[in-house]
């Protein structure tokens, strides 16, 4: 029997702390003298007399929960934040429908930056602040997600599918993982302060560094600008914003044990040897690439190609130029590294870093086994063996993620795109990227796409925030029996 009760004592948690968000931008707007204000403060109260009455009391024996309420939880997080995150732009008037402001908010909580606003210049600052916001809140949700919710194989640090929640009583956390949680949050917040501040000494006016830093860190990719960060010529501001996105794409973990300067820890993640390997190979490819059509210089070249690298493998999507125009070889790239994402326990989307690890680790394996049929050979990854039913969930994950890509594809395709715009929009929209390649690439943005298009890709962006199994498990009929 699935607890309810306990389900609803956490979405009215969730939703009062939503409304308290929302005050924030309210005091944004206030400080700007924008009459957004008061529609900030009309969705603050309604959002959180919501999460008010909807607080259900516990008895002892309902505050334990099992896997069924795990996944309604999870997926029910993002769903009821992007419902209500809609209220400020309804309210304001500065997004129409509440289709269109579904999509906006879907992709600032799921961190995707995919955006139908055309003119962004024009914005209220409460709004753009209340954007990146959005996006800043999820990226931070998906991060204790994902190395505390979402089943952990804890050993390696490897997140691979969300099979099954342990269930436990709330009063029961263990202290040492609440001061894990405090101290990655605490990190999340000092890298993003960091980030305010060296942006705005190289040059980025106060509020657009925080607004960009919200989205850099949640690897969203909301900007205050209709050409995201090609108004900005500094290449001190691409550096700046290159090396956080790496950051933003790395295993908060990671980040913590290389600040604290244990860098036996860090290079003793493959994963990380092989997020970092994979991010130069293809910056310096990229790279001579621009430098040889001409596009840019040598230094612009290294710079920009760089920065487009690390931003799409990362899954923020920011862009500095239209990389549709730099040639097929480049675009194949860009593709291929939408598909790729970042390292588990980061913001990012995609496949991840460790799931193709462990495939071509297992790939090389079969070949081993064929030759010697009745050996024991397993997957190792950090000198670790990983469990037979581990790599068989990865390698099925990988298999419904390209099938979800394709089916995808061609459902766009029905809404009178062509193949590269429908296929690109898929692994961006389940990638969490933004930007896509074709007809949605770089200097557009989704106003185009039918309101049925904007709801179907609202649902990819959830599935691939989610892993897919979290959402894909809710429609299974076995789910809801006793």
């Amino acid at each position: 029997m699935i607890n309810y009760r306990i389900i609803a004592r956490v979405f009215s948690i969730l939703l009062i702390f939503e409304g308290f968000m929302m005050l924030f931008a309210a005091l944004i707007s206030v400080i700007y003298q924008e009459n957004t204000s008061r529609y900030f403060f009309y969705s603050a109260l309604l959002t959180t007399l919501t999460g008010i009455l909807t607080f259900t009391p516990l008895k002892d024996e309902d505050k334990a929960y099992g896997s069924r309420e795990g996944h309604i939880i999870v997926a029910g997080i993002w769903v009821i934040f992007a419902l209500f995150g809609t209220l400020p732009y309804l309210f304001s008037g500065t997004i129409h429908g509440f289709t269109n402001a579904f999509f906006e908010s879907m992709s600032g909580f799921t961190t995707t930056g995919a955006t139908i606003v055309t003119d962004i210049d024009t914005l209220p600052k409460g709004i753009l602040f209340w954007r990146s916001l959005t996006q800043w809140i999820g990226g931070m949700g998906v991060i204790f997600l994902s190395l505390y919710i979402l089943p952990v194989f804890r050993d390696l640090n490897i997140q691979l599918s969300t099979t099954e929640f342990a269930g436990q009583a709330s009063d029961k956390i263990h202290p040492k993982v609440v001061e894990t949680v405090k101290r990655l949050v605490a990190l999340y917040i000092i890298l993003t302060l960091g980030e305010i501040v060296l942006l705005n000494l190289a040059g980025m006016s106060f509020f657009d560094s925080v607004c960009q830093s919200f989205s850099t860190l949640s690897t969203g990719g909301f900007s205050t600008h209709n050409n995201s960060l090609a108004v900005y010529s500094s290449p001190y501001i691409k550096i700046i914003l290159t090396i956080f996105m790496f950051l933003a794409g790395t295993n908060m973990t990671i980040v913590y044990f290389g600040a604290k300067r244990n860098f036996g820890r860090v290079s003793g993640s493959s994963e990380f040897l092989y997020y970092m390997g994979i991010c130069v190979f293809f910056s310096l490819l990229v790279s001579g690439i621009l430098f040889y059509k001409e596009i840019f210089n040598s230094a612009d070249s290294l710079i920009n190609g760089t920065f487009q690298v690390i931003s799409i493998i990362s899954s923020t999507g920011f862009y500095t130029s239209n990389y549709g125009q730099w040639g097929n070889f480049a675009v194949l790239i860009i593709l291929v590294l939408m598909l790729t994402g970042g390292t588990t326990g980061s913001a990012s989307g995609g496949i991840k870093i460790t799931r193709l690890m462990l495939m071509a680790r297992n790939n090389r394996m079969e070949l081993r086994r064929l030759i010697h049929p009745n050996a024991y050979i397993p997957v190792r990854v950090n000198n670790k063996i990983v469990p037979h039913n581990l790599v068989y969930n990865t390698l099925v994950f990988v298999a419904l993620y390209f099938l979800i890509i394709c089916a995808s594809s061609l459902i766009i395709s029905f809404m009178g795109f062509d193949l590269i715009t429908s296929f690109s929009t898929s692994a961006s929209m389940l990638g969490n990227i933004g930007p896509s390649i074709g007809a949605f690439g770089p200097f557009s943005t989704y106003a185009a796409m039918p309101g049925a298009g904007k709801l179907f890709l609202s649902a990819l962006m959830l599935l691939g925030r989610l892993e897919l199994m979290t959402v894909l498990i809710l429609f299974a009929r076995s789910f809801y029996r006793k």
